[in-house]
């Protein structure tokens, strides 16, 4: 008897994982408050960060390996890397509802979670100064909290505003080339439609690739033509880039940055999460690039 006690408490956690699956969902897909907010997973770095700083973060049950701050995120369960989730781990935290940035994965995993009985809002990504203040008020409604994400929206408005003011007056835009990774020998860099992308413009700057969108290795011939003044890579989000070996490859030594070995390296949720600390990303960024030129 005891055995089969103990077999049937074991069992127990999977089976709720599998009903989960299993059963059709309680609310419609296109949901954007959560009917029960008591238990939420959280699934991109500047959405946890925006429930930390919403006050809300009692809710949260786990999060996703890209939420390391604040630091106190980290002790909450990890259900492992947003863009390669899956369905058992996500629902063995048994969630209420899953809060998760578009652009997680992969698609059939979401697929999965979407049709599950746990209620999933996916909360839109734009790397722009507007999209931050939709994620917000999405993560405030989503949590029934929409006074206090107001409140937190017009903060962070204001100080995206007084940030992108201070290279106003600058006249001679620095060309920036954000490097992704440097494997194999290939420069993979960041065109349009990219957080890099974002977060550049709105330091003031330019990025020096034009043509595609996306993240793409480039051709040697394509980064002398990019005529980069500055070399921008991230801390912490993957194998790091040292400028030794960046400033080895030729084609990126024949650039003015390659010349004057002018590189940048921030932290990757920091420089690129478009979340409540963008602002100051966007400040440190443009320090970086134009030292006191920057308007304080």
């Amino acid at each position: 008897m005891r055995f089969v006690l103990g077999f049937r408490a074991a069992l127990a956690p999977m089976l709720g994982v599998l009903l989960a699956v299993m059963q059709p969902a309680k609310a419609d897909e296109g949901t954007t408050v959560f009917s029960d907010s008591s238990r939420i997973a959280s699934v991109g770095g500047s959405i946890t960060e925006i429930v930390y700083a919403l006050g809300e973060e009692g809710r949260l049950v786990a999060r996703d390996s890209t939420s390391s701050y604040p630091e106190a995120a980290a002790k909450l369960p990890d259900v492992g890397y947003m863009r390669a989730l899956s369905p058992e781990g996500v629902l063995s935290v048994n969630p209420t509802g899953i809060l998760a940035l578009q652009g997680s994965g992969p698609k059939e995993a979401v697929d999965v979670l979407k049709k599950s009985s746990v209620a999933f809002i996916e909360v839109p990504d734009h790397y722009n100064h507007e999209g931050i203040l939709e994620k917000i008020r999405v993560v405030g409604k989503a949590l029934g909290v929409e006074a206090k994400a107001e409140k937190l929206a017009a903060e962070t408005d204001a100080k995206l505003t007084a940030a992108e003011k201070q290279t106003a007056a600058i006249k001679e835009r620095k060309r920036v080339l954000f490097v992704l990774s440097t494997q194999g020998g290939k420069i993979l860099a960041a065109g349009s439609d990219t957080a890099a992308d974002g977060v550049v413009k709105l330091a003031g700057a330019v990025n020096a690739v034009e043509g595609f969108s996306g993240y793409k290795p480039m051709t040697d011939e394509a980064i002398v033509s990019a005529k980069p003044d500055v070399i921008l890579t991230m801390k912490g989000g993957g194998p790091p880039i040292s400028e030794e070996e960046l400033f080895a490859n030729p084609a990126v030594a024949s650039t003015p940055a390659g010349t004057n070995r002018k590189m940048i390296s921030m932290g990757g949720g920091y420089l690129l999460g478009f979340g409540p600390r963008t602002a100051e990303a966007i400040h440190d960024l443009a320090v970086a690039l134009y030292g006191n030129q920057v308007l304080d």
